[in-house]
């Protein structure tokens, strides 16, 4: 049986919902990305952060998700869209760890805006098995996506 692990980002805790969501259907084991110094500000600073940090390809450094990697067939990932793809700290970690020959199942939670988020994800993952992500929409904390449609996609 395979291993599976969610790795995520959230900033305002709706990605997070989720990953609690497959951790309560699946049993996986969870680990969120966090970045070493934090957003902070009002919205609107650190959307215009993000869009400078994503026009610009900064990586900004995260802290360690003390998991070992290489016990896990499969991750589900776990990102806000910012601007059209995956929030900076997914970059991040997409670009410093060794998935290769790991199948990888994205999420993107979103205000119905999901750009190049999983094309983004297929290219900086090209020695994993991408398969279809789920775009999950949110109005602010409000799921707007069906529970029943986010449940049928986890049990896949």
């Amino acid at each position: 049986m395979s291993k599976i692990a969610v790795v995520y980002y959230s900033y305002t805790n709706n990605t997070k919902k989720i990953a609690e969501m497959i951790q309560s259907k699946t049993g996986a084991e969870v680990f969120q990305i966090e970045t070493v110094t934090p957003y902070t500000g009002s919205y609107d600073e650190v959307v215009n952060q993000a869009q400078k940090e994503i026009n610009s390809g900064f990586k900004p450094p995260i802290q360690s998700l003390k998991m070992q990697l290489d016990q896990y067939d499969t991750v589900i990932l776990g990102t806000p869209v910012w601007w059209y793809t995956m929030a900076p700290a997914v970059f991040t970690f997409l670009s410093e760890a060794d998935l290769s020959g790991k199948k990888i199942i994205p999420f993107a939670t979103n205000a119905g805006w999901l750009g190049h988020t999983f094309k983004d994800i297929k290219k900086l993952c090209p020695d994993s098995e991408v398969v279809s992500g789920m775009n999950i929409e949110f109005s602010k904390e409000i799921l707007k996506t069906s529970i029943k449609a986010i449940e049928s996609w986890i049990v896949g």
